[in-house]
């Protein structure tokens, strides 16, 4: 069962193209005008063990709003797409990651009910040229559109750009573990039936 999906998005605001294989190595090919989430990108992709391709432009002229905001919309989309019936696989995921001095905790389920809890209370209003705001702008149009739950805790950390990397990875970690198939479990994992 190949679990690989394309999502294309093209408003008056942004043009984005997006492919995914979640039973990937890493690797990636990610093109967009907001560097500093292209490479937040890459390291979900690379720590994760996604293929991931992205191709976007945007309205970033004005900001980058719109353009994180529909990435979020796309890799949502993917994900739900790639995941097709959600059978077999572990669900939950979980996972902590370092980055020097910040600590992040990412806990996630794929219920199908979307929600987002983003407790990252220590951090600067810009890394470069970025609006850190756009980070839960970026997962909450990620978890409207994948039906995922998730939460993100800061456990600790200074500098901004450790602490929103940290997320990255935690969450490239969590989703993994949480898409993983696992051969114990029969149909979809939930009492109801679906998810």
């Amino acid at each position: 069962m190949e679990r690989i999906s394309q999502v294309k998005r093209k408003t008056t605001e942004t043009d984005i193209s997006l492919k995914i294989n979640i039973d990937g190595s890493g690797k990636y090919r990610i093109k967009t005008p907001v560097p500093f989430l292209t490479h937040m990108l890459e390291l979900f992709s690379k720590h994760g063990l996604f293929d991931l391709d992205i191709t976007a432009s945007g309205d970033v002229e004005i900001d980058s709003h719109h353009t994180v905001e529909d990435i979020g919309i796309c890799l949502g989309e993917a994900f739900n797409k790639a995941l097709g019936k959600k059978e077999k696989i572990k669900r939950y995921g979980e996972a902590k990651v370092p980055m020097d001095e910040a600590l992040a905790q990412i806990t996630l389920d794929i219920s199908g009910r979307p929600h987002l809890t983003c407790n990252i209370p220590q951090i600067e209003d810009k890394v470069g040229h970025f609006d850190t705001e756009l980070v839960e702008e970026f997962f909450q149009a990620f978890v409207n559109n994948s039906g995922t739950t998730l939460h993100i805790n800061l456990i600790s950390g200074k500098n901004s750009h450790h602490i929103i990397e940290a997320v990255f990875k935690a969450f490239a970690r969590a989703l993994d573990s949480a898409t993983l198939l696992d051969p114990r479990v029969s149909g979809i994992p939930s009492t109801k039936g679906a998810l």
